[in-house]
């Protein structure tokens, strides 16, 4: 995961702005600071008294951060008391304890533990699928039809652990303040049948129903808007009020990856804004899915 750095004044974050979103503005800041002086990490430890590779794990946003060593960086810097005591106070309150999946994350590899984190934190997240229904949006039943590829396989109780995570995570969409979710489906996810007829159908109307829901917005790109080259995988933008925070997140069958350049959040901008464009509008949506719930419900057996 890469940061960038900003040159900010002083260090505004959202009330309420999360553990991950902490570490990630301070990653920045204390990444600017060093480029400043223009400083390698090595030489960067050296002069604050601590580990080239503490340097280089703060400015990742890797890991719990220790204010102390936050404070002896800013001093070797030269930041200004007022940046020093502010960056010192993002790093005495970047801990995770409250998060729902805490509970979990010695079970989790890095990669799931920043995703459930940026998702439990963002305040809009943009999804475009062309797989499967996305997970914060599947039924149970639908969830436990999914194939596993052979040799990845989980036991039974790791399975149900997952189940159980994957449906704790969708709470994020009702909570008080929950936030945008807005989905761009490829129709290839609504004609496809997962388990059966019964499980499509049922899946189809929970996404009828949850596209009902003020914060949720459903888009199908239908199969006539032809191929779009921003249409040929998954990805998903995390956002909040601070768009230089944005992140996007991309996953396939070897592992996942979290990008945060300038350069990609615009590429992947672009993709969602143009796929917006491309799809029907939620009502047709809608009028879709309904009708591909329909269809799979014709085809038993």
């Amino acid at each position: 995961m890469t940061t960038r750095p900003t040159t900010p004044a002083t260090i505004e974050l959202a009330e309420g702005a999360g553990p991950t979103t902490r570490r990630r503005q301070l990653g920045v800041r204390l990444l600017a600071l060093r480029e400043a002086r223009g400083w390698s990490a090595e030489e960067a430890g050296e002069r604050a008294g601590v580990s080239k590779a503490t340097v280089s794990r703060y400015e990742r946003a890797k890991g719990n951060v220790r204010w102390n060593q936050v404070d002896q960086l800013c001093r070797a810097y030269g930041a200004s008391d007022e940046e020093r005591e502010a960056l010192v106070e993002l790093a005495k309150n970047s801990r995770a304890t409250e998060a729902w999946w805490v509970p979990f994350a010695g079970k989790l590899p890095d990669q799931m533990r920043m995703l459930l984190a940026l998702e439990n934190e963002a305040s809009r997240i943009s999804h475009h699928t062309v797989g499967v229904v996305p997970g914060l949006l599947q039924t149970l039943e639908y969830a436990q039809a999914i194939k596993a590829t052979p040799g990845n396989t989980l036991p039974p109780q790791d399975l149900q652990d997952y189940l159980t995570m994957r449906m704790q995570r969708q709470q994020i969409l009702d909570r008080s303040s929950p936030p945008t979710y807005h989905v761009v489906l490829d129709e290839a996810v609504i004609r496809r049948e997962v388990g059966d007829p019964e499980v499509m159908a049922g899946q189809l109307d929970h996404l009828l129903t949850r596209g009902q829901a003020s914060n949720i917005s459903i888009q199908v790109l239908p199969f006539s808007a032809g191929a779009c080259s921003a249409a040929l995988s998954s990805f998903i933008v995390f956002g909040g009020p601070d768009p230089s925070l944005d992140v996007v997140f991309l996953e396939n069958q070897v592992g996942s990856l979290f990008l945060e350049e300038s350069a990609a959040l615009e590429e992947y901008g672009n993709a969602i804004a143009f796929l917006r464009r491309e799809a029907l509008d939620t009502t047709s949506s809608a009028e879709l899915i309904a009708e591909a719930s329909k269809t799979h419900l014709r085809n038993r057996n």
